[in-house]
């Protein structure tokens, strides 16, 4: 899992009411130890900030699995939505949740094409 932490997501001056360093430590810390947290800079979708990769597993990969983008990642409820689905086995393993559709987003074309 990819979270944006750089100009816009992450930013207590675009989003002052959303406690940043918990979502992060909430998905660590709800997350099998085998699924990786990692931040990263812009990537390049800042007017839907806070923005959250969510990468399937090598199998599900695999099997044409890709990685399913998330924006306006900015309340707790969606935060545990997503660590629950990742749990659950994420993109190409288990179906998403009606309600995590809400906020999947599409990844913006410079960084699709990486």
């Amino acid at each position: 899992m990819t979270v944006c932490r750089d100009c816009c997501c992450g930013s207590r001056r675009k989003h002052p009411e959303v406690d940043h360093e918990g979502q992060l430590d909430r998905l660590r810390e709800s997350l099998p130890a085998a699924h990786r947290v990692r931040t990263s800079l812009c990537l390049d979708a800042c007017a839907q900030s806070n923005v959250l990769v969510v990468h399937p597993t090598r199998e599900a990969r695999r099997r044409g699995a890709r990685a399913v983008w998330f924006g306006l990642v900015l309340d707790d409820a969606i935060v545990d939505d997503i660590a629950n689905w990742v749990s659950a086995g994420g993109p190409g393993v288990a179906p998403m949740p009606a309600t995590l559709t809400l906020s999947v987003i599409k990844a913006p074309a410079t960084t699709a094409k990486r």
